[in-house]
This record gives C-alpha cells, structure tokens and sequence, in this order.
C-alpha cells in the first residue's frame, strides 16, 4: 500500500492543458538543522488545506503535412526517439532513478525577481537529473520553456488562466512551466524555498509525462472513461493517478540532489512537511487524499526509483 502521499490532482480543463498545482495547506515546519495522441487534457495541483491552486499542462497537437505532386513525398517517419502513448508499460519505468545531481540555487527573495531568479537557477538542475533518465528508456528529452506571467491572469496557448484557480501550470503545447508570483503563496509560505522546489518539480514532472508518452495515452485513456461525461468516477481516478505520479516524480527530484549543491537539510525539509495538498476542498476528487499527496510524494523521496512511480498499476485504493 502506498504511504500517505501527496499528489497533485488532475482536472480536465477542454482538451488543452495539463498540471495545475496547489500549495499544501499548512507552513513547512520550523528549519531543521543548520499511438495517435489526443490533444492532453489537463491536471492541476492542488493547494493545502486552506486554499486550491491548480496547475494544468496541455495536450499536445498533431500537424499534418501535404506534397505536392511535383516533388517525391516526404517522409512521415520522425526521426530520433518519440513518444511512446502508454501508460504502466511505458519504457520510462524500466530505468532505475535519478542520478545524484549537484544543484546550486539562487538565494530565494520573496519577491517576483527574486523567485524568478530561485526557479530559473533550478531549471538547469532537473534537466541535467531527467536528460539521462528519459535517453536511457529510449524516449525523446529536450528542456521545457519557463515563464513568470505577472499579475493575476493571463493568456496562454492552453487558455487563459487566473491565479485562485491554479498556483503554476505546465501548457504542453507550448512545453512551458507558468509560474506566476501571485500564485505561490508566499505570504504563507515566505522564504522556505523547499516549498516552492518542489511545487516547481511537480511542475516538471508533467513535462517527463508529456516527453515520454505518459500523458497523451492517459488524455486518450480520459477520452474513453468519460464517455462524454467529463465528471466521470473513472475519469477522475485517472486524473489521481497522473498528478500523483507527478507528486513522486518531484519527490525523486529532491532525492536526487538532496545535500548536494545547495539543497540543503532545510530545503529537503521543507519541501517534506508541505505536501498535504490533496481534495480537502472537497469535489471533484481529482488529486486524491491528503495523506496519498503525501505518501507518493515521501514514496519518490525514499526510493528514488521510477518503478515505484508507476501509479498506473497501483490499486484504485492507493490513488483514492
């Protein structure tokens, strides 16, 4: 059985974006120490106890090409490695775990500068953990975009979005993370950057679902289980599954760099006591319960492994 984890829950928001995160619901404790693919739906992470945020990260689009009869026809077979639309059988959960990575990070501000600064330092550090991961299972790797939309709403290829409703988003059909200062909490949370590293790689661990197949074969496996009711029971757990996954994935990424660089005892410490970031608003049951938020994500802390990750074979009582 999986240990309380939290994950963050999937909503589908039109068939566009995938990966709306919340914030947990309480303030970290005290420092310690010194096949053809449907447009992706999207998820959301949800925010902890007193509040919900959602992130959401869109599907991915298909391009159609056209000759002309006066020249041969071109080739339709992409080159290099793709996608592969599935879910628990997915090559991604045949390599182990993250390497170790060293990780230095820019001071964190409580300011818009100095948050854009913190999340753009620890970019270059979750590519360097997942490049390897995603090459060695034989799927395609290229960085995702990042952007810090000012304000209280903007406008995005997934659509347009206002902070209350989501805390960060990954779009897929522009691959970029959105994190919008507004949305992140800080008069709660302040300058405990353990909070926001792992609200950032929860955010990227929908770009690893989006890179290796995962999160096409889950929109299309959506498609199916709403039947044309986007409430669906079916629907939502699969909406549990991808954001709790997502969870240990981020749960991994502090594994991975944990003491080295500047991830610190408080920062993995941090980043441990704000997880509680499940359905407590009540419906819909997107993101599973507080305690799964948390299990999965102390799951992909404690193991380090990809297989543990795999929530697609995981019983419906652990992704509740």
């Amino acid at each position: 059985m999986v240990a309380a984890i939290v994950l963050v829950a999937v909503v589908l928001l039109g068939l566009a974006a995938v990966g709306l995160s919340h914030l947990g619901g309480s303030r970290p404790a005290a420092d310690a120490g010194a096949g053809a693919t449907r447009t992706t739906e999207p998820t959301t992470t949800l925010s902890p106890r007193t509040t919900t945020h959602r992130t959401t990260t869109p599907s991915t689009t298909t391009t159609r090409r056209t000759t002309t009869t006066s020249r041969p026809p071109t080739s339709t077979t992409p080159a290099g490695p793709q996608p592969v639309a599935k879910l628990g059988d997915n090559p991604l959960f045949d390599v182990g775990g993250l390497p170790a990575t060293d990780c230095p990070l820019s001071r964190w501000t409580t300011d818009p500068a100095g948050a854009e600064r913190f999340f753009r330092s620890a970019l270059p550090c979750l590519n360097a953990a997942w490049a390897p991961v995603l090459k060695a299972a034989g799927l395609p790797f290229s960085p995702p975009d990042v952007a810090f939309p000012p304000g209280t709403s903007f406008t995005t290829p997934c659509g347009n979005q206002s902070i209350g409703h989501i805390v960060a988003f990954y779009c897929g059909r522009d691959h970029t993370l959105y994190v919008p200062f507004a949305g992140l909490q800080s008069d709660m949370y302040g300058a405990h950057p353990g909070v926001y590293l792992a609200l950032f790689a929860h955010e990227y661990g929908h770009h690893v679902q989006s890179l290796s197949g995962i999160l096409g074969a889950y929109t299309n496996q959506r498609y199916e289980k709403d039947n044309g009711d986007s409430n669906s029971d079916a629907g939502w757990e699969l909406s549990r599954r991808l954001e709790l996954q997502a969870q240990c994935f981020s749960g991994m990424f502090l594994a991975a760099t944990s003491g080295r660089g500047d991830v610190d005892g408080n920062i993995t410490h941090e980043a441990q006591t704000s997880q509680d970031r499940g359905d407590h608003n009540g419906p819909p049951l997107d993101h599973g319960t507080d305690q799964h938020a948390i299990g999965w994500w102390t799951a992909g802390f404690q193991d380090n492994s990809l297989a543990r990750c795999n929530t697609w074979l995981s019983s419906t009582a652990d992704v509740a």
